[in-house]
């Protein structure tokens, strides 16, 4: 009975491969756990985490088969995953940095029978006892990784993944870690998936350990072999046997670079005291004033602590595009999953971007600090004491990350009028025919602000989008079907288009007024036959979309009949240009010829608001 019960898989994994974007991050990767405990070794960016994550259904995976006890687990959610038996011990921990030792437990105790009680659990793990009123922000790492394990394990899971238990352990802790996994490999009720990097636990826990290198399982070897064979450990993995510092990787010399060689370096104002000094004030702490620095020369490019390059992480495949849902998931989390599920359940694949600005932890796919890292001076120039200035910081740093992103099908968020004017700015820079829509309180006013030259659709929320009721339910169902629609529509028309291969006419912008009419009219006519003629009013924001469409590629020549946006820059109007009126036009050297049409008229609204 024991040996027919061994021959059955618990964990089958074949061909699975997962994207990042254009980063392929798992490779075809084979897997497969028996009975009792399994490590996996890597160094950092192989892939472990990704697996994971897969596994459990928290990244979508492209092709391939995820097998539990002979069930496939690709395309169920991650709530279905762990109500089939598995259980996950995330890297990081996640905990609730309010509720206590004991409410962690009670809250995941409850309705799940087996082995595995409260009881068991402070026994397991006496210090936890100790601390069972104390709340989750107040425990030691080792601690809170106590924590993290005896909630998976309170679940009375068949398969336990753990990614990277012992990281950031003190050693009596890791050791501590380390007998309770050869006594669950021991007791056999629960199977164990070990991702770790720390050798000497990996190899005592397991009897074979799997070797990932680059998105792949390199290959499969006896824990003992590993142990014992510190080369190999070092050319496959680049570790010692017990930490990264124990074998410390020796620098080659660099010829030092001439001054000015990453470009200049960010100018910073610093105020000794922010506040008001009194003979009772106390030293002010460095971060303090990093934080109150003032930059007075724009940094070249987001960098992260320690000078890394900000990490942009691709969305979906090649060949792929997903819906973003954005806005601030500290306030607005319920109404953006809302609209989430409605996208997910119309078959599209969907991706939460979070704005908040408190740092406190949401689950999104794209979190708060991955966008901030885009702010010129990193996430010090979001998260900061000031809301109004954090707010701003955001806005930025989510309109250049948007701007390196590639594979967005379409976008949606909603908010009041900060969120709107969050979103806004980054929708703006995606390009034309891209859905895009903002379900906002500000929607039935002036929106022009918002919108501006691109193809921003807003809805108006009727209420608040401050919890869900009968009437949010509906007015963000409603916008999260439309957006569905679009994107749809969008691809099925590619699709067709893609097929047919006909080669639509060239673009060629005009700009029209009232007293210019008639000359549009006849050039129009004129040119039908060979040109794809796009009119645009010429009220300020009808120059700034045909720029736009310029500048996405979308148009190929310019009769620029009508430049009397300029007129109203230069005076005052209502229906002024821009700054970079030409700019476009210039950049992309395109052919161009212009004339003076309504130069001679201002335009103003009532008489009385006329200079």
């Amino acid at each position: 009975m024991a040996e027919a019960m061994r021959a059955g898989a618990t964990l089958e994994i074949r061909g699975l491969n997962v994207y990042y974007g254009g980063s392929h991050a798992l490779q075809g990767v084979d897997l497969t756990l028996g009975k009792g405990v399994l490590s996996v070794v890597g160094r950092n960016g192989m892939g472990k985490t990704t697996l994971c994550k897969s596994i459990m259904g928290l990244v979508h995976s492209a092709s391939g088969s995820i097998r539990f006890n002979g069930q496939e687990l690709r395309g169920r959610s991650p709530a279905d995953i762990a109500r089939l038996g598995i259980g996950y011990v995330p890297q990081g921990r996640r905990l609730w940095r309010s509720l206590s030792v004991d409410e962690h437990l009670r809250m995941v105790s409850s309705g799940h029978g087996g082995d595995w009680s409260i009881e068991r659990i402070y026994s397991t793990f006496p210090r936890l006892g100790e601390r069972k009123n104390n709340g989750g922000g107040q425990l030691s790492g080792g601690e809170q990784q106590m924590l993290a394990i005896a909630r998976a394990l309170l679940l009375n899971p068949k398969l336990l993944v753990m990614d990277e238990p012992t990281e950031g352990l003190a050693p009596v802790i890791v050791s501590q870690v380390e007998d309770m996994l050869h006594r669950l490999g021991e007791e056999g009720n629960i199977d164990v998936l070990v991702i770790e990097q720390n050798i000497g636990v990996a190899t005592a826990v397991a009897d074979q350990v799997a070797i990932m290198v680059n998105g792949r399982i390199n290959r499969l070897i006896d824990s003992g072999q590993l142990s014992g064979d510190r080369d190999l450990q070092q050319r496959l993995l680049g570790v010692g046997r017990h930490a990264h510092d124990e074998t410390p990787d020796v620098e080659t010399p660099k010829p030092r670079e001439a001054d000015g060689a990453h470009g200049p370096r960010p100018q910073k104002v610093y105020v000794s005291n922010p506040a008001m000094p009194t003979r009772w004030s106390k030293p002010v702490p460095v971060r303090v004033l990093e934080n109150a620095a003032r930059t007075i020369s724009p940094v070249p490019s987001a960098r992260l602590e320690g000078g890394v390059q900000a990490d942009l992480r691709p969305l979906s495949a090649p060949g792929e595009s997903v819906v973003l849902v954005a806005g601030t998931l500290d306030t607005k989390g319920p109404e953006l999953r809302y609209i989430r599920d409605i996208i997910r359940d119309a078959g599209l694949p969907v991706r939460m971007v979070d704005l908040s600005t408190s740092g406190a932890h949401s689950g999104a796919e794209i979190p708060a600090n991955q966008i901030a890292a885009f702010h010129p001076r990193g996430a010090s120039g979001v998260f900061t004491s000031d809301r109004g200035e954090s707010v701003a910081g955001m806005t930025l740093a989510f309109e250049r990350w948007i701007a390196r992103q590639t594979g967005i099908g379409g976008i949606i968020g909603a908010g009041g009028s900060g969120g709107t004017a969050m979103i806004a700015p980054a929708m703006r820079t995606l390009p034309i025919g891209i859905p895009k829509m903002i379900i906002s309180t500000v929607a039935s006013g002036n929106t022009s602000q918002y919108v501006g030259p691109s193809d921003i659709t807003m809805m108006y929320s009727v209420a608040d989008v401050q919890g869900l009721n009968s009437i949010t339910r509906t007015v963000l169902r409603n916008g999260a079907n439309a957006l569905a629609g679009m994107v749809r529509g969008r691809k099925e028309f590619e699709s067709q288009a893609a097929k047919t291969a006909v080669a639509g006419l060239p673009a060629i912008g005009l700009t029209m007024f009232g007293v210019t009419t008639p000359c549009v009219q006849q050039v129009t006519q004129m040119l039908d036959d060979d040109y794809d003629c796009l009119v645009f009013h010429a009220t300020g924001i009808g120059g700034q979309s045909m720029e736009k469409l310029i500048d996405s590629g979308l148009i190929s020549a310019v009769l620029d009949i009508t430049t009397t946006e300029i007129c109203d820059m230069m005076v005052g109007g209502v229906f002024p240009a821009t700054q970079d009126r030409f700019g476009a036009i210039i950049r992309k050297r395109m052919p161009y010829v212009g004339s003076c049409g309504a130069l001679d008229m201002v335009n103003f609204n009532a008489p009385e608001t006329v200079p």
